[in-house]
């Protein structure tokens, strides 16, 4: 493996966690990561960040549970370490509530997470419009703190980075051995993969140091996370929808929902208001391909994209599966030309 040229296409948590995965893992390897956005000008910066995640039919439960159990156990690591304020990442508690019970009232996370179990008839009187909810300890990861440390993380690994926009993974092949295309929804194009599609989220940022507990609606649509240095007050999930800026009138309508939940919101004072567009898709892609480049040369793509709403919770534990990938590419090496 020595001597390997990798590129990883992508500054996003997604990316970073490949990136950190692959120089960590495979020291012999020469690892760059190409991006022309970077912190704290990504979709990830604007995530809330709280791991939690949905089910994917289309996904073996094991798998998708590994990349949780993965990412959790990372993450975990540094919130009881010392790195956790300047990375951004710690624990937080509160629930998760619903208008109707699910199916499923035990999620195949439960155990992944800390202290999980269902609420109380007298907790649930604090929410009178929901019938039943879940209360549990799980992990908080600010991308405004974690990226820029993934960043010297990784450059304490030996990686490099270039600051370029790619229009066609082709023309990296004719420099790289390997292409990790973390590049969310620059997938479109880049991958010509017409499965990937915007989903818009606003979410505000406000001062209310006296809340300690999450709040989220399991509808997904209304959330309360406090964090290190603001709660956010979430959000929007529309799909289709790519416009940059924030909306006003949305923003009235996720305070007055969060209001509903957590009244002493009434008080908070504005931070920030902030959109980005998720890469939605029906489930996260995590596999590889080879990409001929021309006549005379063919490369391995692992693909490392589409996590949606989902990419702070499975971006470690997608990146160890595409790290597997990538050994077994490197097991493959030299790949023969195309005919």
């Amino acid at each position: 493996m020595n001597g390997v040229k990798v590129v990883v296409v992508g500054a996003g948590v997604v990316g970073f966690s490949s990136a950190v995965c692959i120089a960590e893992a495979l020291p012999g390897c020469s690892v760059t990561l190409v991006a022309d956005r970077f912190s704290p000008d990504t979709t990830s910066d604007v995530a809330a960040g709280i791991l939690l995640t949905q089910d994917f039919p289309d996904v073996p439960l094991e798998r998708q549970k590994r990349w949780l159990q993965d990412g959790f156990d990372e993450l975990l690591s540094i919130a009881q370490s010392q790195h956790s304020s300047e990375a951004g990442v710690l624990l937080t508690s509160g629930c998760q509530i619903f208008k109707e019970a699910p199916a499923n009232k035990t999620p195949y996370w439960s155990d992944i997470v800390l202290g999980f179990r269902l609420l109380s008839e007298r907790e649930l009187k604090r929410f009178p419009h929901h019938t039943f909810g879940q209360a549990f300890t799980t992990i908080k990861c600010e991308c405004t703190n974690y990226l820029p440390w993934l960043l010297n993380r990784f450059q304490k690994a030996g990686g490099q980075v270039q600051r370029t926009k790619v229009t066609d993974l082709r023309e990296l092949g004719l420099r790289y051995d390997v292409i990790v295309n973390c590049s969310g929804l620059g997938s479109r194009s880049l991958a010509g993969d017409g499965q990937v599609y915007p989903v818009r989220g606003q979410v505000l940022q406000v001062e209310a140091p006296w809340l300690q507990h999450f709040i989220r609606d399991a509808d997904g649509k209304t959330y309360i996370y406090p964090g290190a240095r603001y709660v956010t007050l979430g959000g929007t999930r529309q799909q289709g929808d790519e416009r940059p800026m924030p909306d006003p009138g949305e923003s009235d309508a996720i305070l007055e929902r969060c209001c509903r939940l957590e009244p002493s919101l009434r008080n908070s004072r504005p931070a920030g208001v902030v959109v980005g567009l998720r890469p939605g898709r029906k489930h996260p892609r995590v596999e590889r391909e080879v990409v001929h480049v021309n006549q005379h040369r063919s490369v391995h793509v692992v693909h490392n994209y589409g996590h949606g709403g989902w990419g702070v919770s499975l971006a470690w534990g997608t990146a160890v599966d595409a790290l597997t990938l990538i050994r077994k590419c490197l097991q493959d090496t030299p790949l023969p030309a195309k005919l």
